[in-house]
């Protein structure tokens, strides 16, 4: 079965607007497997890493963390990390690694993050930041940019984001990606910071009126293409999280509705044959099991016909020993396949 990988050219790095929109960085998710997929549906979209921190980068594990195909530019490396010396090291091997931007988390709220003292709690000293992203601009050619919150805690006023943006700003940042929740640091967990605060995008809306000559995208609750739409009335681009994980068809549409491409000319069982062959050629070149492969496409067939059966024969733990192509054979048979998934 030959593997035949999305076509990759100088173009797909250059659009007008690299942010216009992208798939957020999710740990355990994004990993360079979810991004192969991703890729196969969208040949435009800008895809983020999960986050690495600084300390993992820097104690000699480059590989496990930044190892990706040259099919998934554009792509960003999210760092996690607030000494500027190792950001800037960090970010130097980042760009030898190919990667096209550099991205610093300032939004993830877990306690882990924070013991580190990077994360959202950051967004509480905004001139470390700064320090952190002009030491990685003084050492890369690349893109150097931040993903933040609309504020910490109970911090609700508009000033504090507003200031830490224009902080950052002054250091030479230009792109701005904001989940517009606040993060609460004590008494919420990760999960409950994704759900709980509210949204509150007229925040998001607001930082592009202040900052015209900044890049601002909108990140946070976005489910459907008509939102996407709506927003990209106010800001730069958006983030898409969760839903293009879970669902990850709605992106095959993408490249002609909003980043000026075609789209996906993939139907779903091919773009399912396409990653056996991968996991067949990560077997063989990394030691990849297929079942750290499998758990990325499990909603690929959302709401056709037979699905929850074909989910459940590739998350079943007794087939693990047998090779992909004889899970495959067993998964699809479970589907009509007359009845593709519908565009969400």
């Amino acid at each position: 079965m030959p593997l035949n990988l999305p076509e990759f050219s100088e173009s797909t790095k250059s659009s007008v607007n690299p942010w216009r929109l992208s798939v957020a960085p999710m740990l355990d998710w994004t990993d360079k497997h979810c991004r192969f997929l991703h890729r196969l549906l969208t040949k435009k979209t800008l895809l983020y890493t999960e986050m690495v921190t600084t300390a993992g980068l820097l104690h000699g594990a480059e590989r496990r963390h930044l190892r990706m195909d040259e099919c998934e530019h554009p792509v960003a490396l999210q760092l996690g990390g607030s000494d500027a010396p190792d950001l800037a090291a960090c970010a130097r091997i980042g760009e030898r690694w190919g990667y096209d931007e550099i991205n610093l988390n300032c939004g993830c709220p877990s306690e882990r993050v924070q013991r580190g003292a990077f994360g959202a709690c950051l967004m509480a000293e905004p001139q470390l930041v700064a320090d952190g992203v002009k030491a990685m601009l003084d050492v890369v050619n690349v893109q150097v940019t931040v993903k933040h919150r609309i504020g910490i805690d109970r911090e609700e006023s508009y000033e504090f984001v507003r200031d830490f943006v224009g902080t950052v700003g002054r250091a030479g940042c230009r792109v701005f990606i904001v989940h517009a929740r606040n993060a609460w640091l004590k008494g919420l967990s990760p999960k409950e910071n994704r759900e709980i605060p509210p949204l509150r995008y007229e925040l998001v809306y607001r930082l592009k009126q202040d900052f015209p000559d900044f890049t601002i995208v909108l990140n946070g609750g976005v489910t459907s293409d008509e939102q996407i739409t709506e927003h990209l009335q106010h800001v730069d681009g958006v983030m898409v999280g969760r839903e293009a994980y879970h669902h990850p068809w709605i992106m095959s549409s993408w490249d002609e509705k909003f980043l000026g491409g075609k789209a996906c000319t993939l139907s779903q069982d091919e773009v399912e044959e396409q990653m056996i062959a991968y996991m067949a050629r990560e077997a063989v070149e990394d030691g990849t099991p297929w079942s750290a492969i499998a758990r990325h496409m499990l909603g690929l067939h959302h709401g056709r016909r037979g699905s929850r059966l074909w989910r459940q024969v590739w998350s079943d733990h007794k087939l693990k020993s047998q090779p992909p192509e004889q899970v495959w054979g067993l998964a699809r048979s479970h589907l009509d396949a007359g009845v593709p998934a519908p565009l969400l």
